[in-house]
């Protein structure tokens, strides 16, 4: 057991941060490319009805999985001293607790079915009851894997598991199985990313349900527990409002839009979020380096992620005319909407690893709270005008959440509100810019065809974007640098 929870001393921490980042972030790009490219040849086989009936089903799937008991793996990784019992003992927390729940979603399915006025939605959530079964044997040897910083053996495991994931995919929308699809190909990912994780963190002992001596274990857990439940009720609000008030259409529209807003947000940053928890952890004592080290990712991930963000919104109608197919017309106003309150949520959810490594679970209880308050009261008001209303309810919403978690959250990091504000300034200036260079050119070539014209915005906006950094974040390209030189050091 201690081969799997010591660090090599001969490697410096720095280098393992950053090796740590290249195989996680890394690997999580190739894995996206790949299951998007089979994404969105789907999404023009499929129809939107089909992907509302999914959004549906979603609303039930995602709440229960907040309950699988992932955050009493975090534990593993903020433990000190790890011992072979305390392994089993989360071992058994997640085969109870993930048995538990898939037994609960079959009882409710025909609730739901009823709830959303759709007999397939039942029969979709009984199928999708065994993706639970698989949690306990990807997050245990996960979160063994992580507490090393061993993100290279991770990365093999999600590379192959995408492929199968983007093969099924691929093979059951041309075989004509329609909202099935959607089932198969998450089914298929997560019980082979299982397989892989077991064998390659080589998992050789038996759950234990004797949970004496894991109290500190189980409040740590059951902390983070809720905070994920709230914020589940945020996330979510929007499809449970919007299932009972749009029709299957619309609801697919909205869904599949907040899935393209959302690719950074919910595809790369928890990637970086996880290194940054082990890292965070590592690093509980010094708080000065831990706000330093909080300011510079914030610096970093925004420095792509806001240009991403900008650019969406503005070439929003030839980007989805041309990624998903004319019938998807009606979701261009909406994209565009959710791409405004995207680099809110994005600054918003990189708090929760650093207070929560810090060993303060309770703040990002707070934060969720706040959200479970005020998003779905935006939705509600929001659905009163259609899907296009709901987007409305993220552009209002997060940019308040954003604010409120922040408060809870500086003064633990020990960071400060100015120095955020500069860390984002320079990726949100050249943005801007490149932002208005974007809008100006597609003036100019308003009537060509939606490829052509695509294709032109974005080379425009990615000159504009890097001659602006250039001007004006020098110093970030600076950091970038650093950091593949380390990992050209670490490789060698």
């Amino acid at each position: 057991m201690n081969s799997m929870t010591e660090i090599p001393v001969e490697k410096t921490f720095a280098s393992q941060i950053v090796q740590a980042i290249a195989w996680r972030s890394g690997s999580q790009v190739i894995a996206q490319l790949i299951m998007w490219a089979a994404t969105f040849f789907v999404i023009r086989i499929l129809d939107p009805r089909d992907y509302g009936l999914f959004a549906m089903t979603q609303s039930v799937l995602v709440f229960l999985s907040l309950l699988n008991g992932q955050e009493f793996t975090a534990s593993l990784i903020r433990t000190p001293e790890l011992d072979k019992m305390l392994i089993r003992q989360v071992f058994g927390i997640l085969v109870l607790l993930n048995g538990g729940i898939a037994l609960a979603q079959v009882i409710l399915a025909p609730l739901a079915a009823q709830y959303f006025h759709t007999p397939m939605v039942g029969s979709l959530l009984v199928v999708q009851a065994a993706l639970y079964l698989a949690t306990p044997f990807v997050a245990l040897p996960s979160a063994l894997l992580s507490r090393q910083l061993n993100y290279k053996v991770q990365a093999k495991v999600n590379l192959v598991s995408a492929l199968i994931g983007a093969g099924t995919s691929l093979g059951c929308a041309l075989a004509g199985w329609g909202v099935w699809t959607l089932v198969a190909a998450p089914m298929c990912v997560i019980w082979s990313r299982a397989v892989g994780m077991m064998v390659a963190a080589r998992i050789d002992m038996l759950p234990t349900f004797r949970l004496k001596g894991a109290g500190v274990i189980v409040r740590f857990g059951g902390a983070m527990l809720l905070s994920s439940l709230l914020w589940l009720f945020q996330t979510q609000a929007d499809v449970i409002i919007g299932g009972r008030t749009l029709d299957a259409r619309h609801l697919g529209l909205y869904a599949e839009s907040l899935f393209l807003a959302q690719i950074v947000t919910s595809k790369f940053v928890p990637p970086l979020n996880d290194v940054a928890f082990s890292a965070y952890a590592r690093l509980q004592a010094d708080r000065a380096t831990t706000g330093r080290a909080f300011e510079k990712s914030v610096r970093l991930i925004m420095f792509g992620a806001l240009p991403f963000y900008v650019g969406l919104a503005a070439v929003a109608g030839p980007f989805v005319d041309v990624a998903l197919g004319p019938k998807w017309d009606d979701a261009t106003p909406i994209v565009r909407l959710l791409a405004i309150a995207m680099p809110f949520l994005t600054v918003q959810v990189l708090f929760a690893p650093a207070t929560t490594a810090l060993g303060h679970p309770r703040l990002q209880v707070w934060g969720a709270a706040a959200g479970a308050l005020i998003m779905p009261l935006c939705f509600v008001v929001g659905v009163r005008y259609g899907a296009v209303g709901m987007a409305w309810g993220w552009v209002v919403g997060a940019p308040l959440h954003m604010a409120i978690t922040a408060a809870f959250a500086i003064p633990i990091i020990g960071t400060s509100a100015p120095a955020l504000l500069r860390a984002v300034m320079p990726a949100a200036i050249a943005s801007a810019g490149m932002g208005a260079a974007v809008l100006a050119v597609s003036e100019l070539i308003a009537g060509l065809a939606p490829l052509p014209t695509l294709a032109i915005l974005v080379s425009v906006g990615v000159v504009v974007y890097g001659v602006l950094v250039l001007l004006v974040a020098r110093p970030v390209i600076g950091e970038f640098a650093s950091l593949i030189a380390a990992r050209r050091g670490v490789v060698a």
